[in-house]
């Protein structure tokens, strides 16, 4: 039987880097962001530790049944911070086709997360993960995008923004500033005392991660009635119904689908989808995930978001 030539879809985040080829699936660890300083460095280093370029290494294997014959399909990847880099989304675009020698295409985790949820057709997005953006594409390929600044001047609503939110009304109460919370006894889990959770956030190699770790037990204090956490999930939904109203001007209809690790918590989800529904939008649940936007974005150069997309041929 001759080999199967599959292709490689990467969906590169800040917390994770899910990869996916034919039926086979394998995660690790993200990487910062395509922005940062050693962006480029650390993204290829994210992809190679689940991706390896030599196909004799154990995570190949898992992406190696027999037949397969490296990666002929080519390799996909959505990347973290790559629609505010293109140059560098470019270059590891070309990197990665000569590391795997085959055609690859690059471009924003965004966008295949908008293209997998609505299949390749224009709409708007809202990503809610551990960064939170909204991106809407009309069918002549313009852009609109909100937010998606990153930890220190926006991600506004997103796990790291509760997960950082809650931390800080934990200190808060500690030392008298804030109203009394059941985030302080769960904060104990990361520290001993409130007094070290700065340098146990500040000494952490990826913050956002650290941060977005927090936000599933302040989601879960929230729906156990704890006042400050509610108030922090209602500011958080806020911000989020804001963001996506901010691009909606760029598509023809209010039509938003809703993707990213918070909406696997059902209570924050169902409170997100009302408050768009209450804002006029229409909600429609996504058809697929980044990963399956990044195999559209391979095969289908004529879709709207082709102008978002670095593409190199096989060395």
């Amino acid at each position: 039987m001759p080999p199967v030539a599959l292709a490689a879809l990467v969906d590169l985040g800040k917390t994770n880097c899910r990869v996916r080829v034919g039926d086979a699936f394998v995660s690790g660890s993200g990487s910062a962001g395509l922005a940062e300083r050693d962006g480029l460095d650390e993204a290829l280093a994210a992809i190679a530790s689940v991706l390896p370029p030599d196909r004799s290494a154990t995570s190949a294997e898992v992406l190696s049944p027999a037949g397969l014959a490296g990666f002929a399909g080519g390799v996909a990847i959505g990347a973290a911070g790559a629609a505010t880099v293109p140059d560098r989304a470019r270059e590891l675009a070309h990197r990665v086709a000569r590391a795997y020698r085959t055609r690859a295409v690059v471009t924003s985790d965004v966008v295949t997360a908008h293209a997998g949820a609505l299949g390749g057709a224009p709409g708007t997005v809202l990503v809610a993960g551990t960064g939170a953006v909204a991106i809407g594409i009309d069918q002549d390929g313009r852009v609109r995008r909100a937010d998606g600044s990153g930890i220190w001047l926006g991600d506004d609503g997103s796990g790291r923004w509760i997960g950082q939110q809650g931390l800080r009304a934990v200190l808060r109460a500690h030392d008298g500033r804030g109203r009394e919370t059941t985030l302080r006894e769960a904060a104990t889990s990361l520290t001993p005392s409130p007094d070290t959770l700065p340098a146990f956030v500040g000494g952490s190699t990826a913050p956002e991660r650290t941060l977005a770790a927090f936000a599933p037990v302040v989601l879960s204090h929230a729906a156990s009635g704890d006042a400050v956490a509610v108030d922090i999930v209602e500011r958080a939904i806020g911000h989020l119904v804001e963001t996506a109203s901010a691009v909606s001007s760029a598509v023809p209809a209010r039509t938003v689908s809703i993707t990213g690790g918070l909406v696997g918590h059902d209570g924050f989800a169902a409170l997100l989808q009302q408050a768009l529904v209450d804002e006029g939008f229409l909600v429609v649940d996504p058809l697929g995930d980044a990963l399956d936007g990044a195999a559209l974005l391979l095969d289908n150069p004529d879709l709207p978001h082709e102008r978002q997309v670095s593409r190199v041929d096989a060395p």
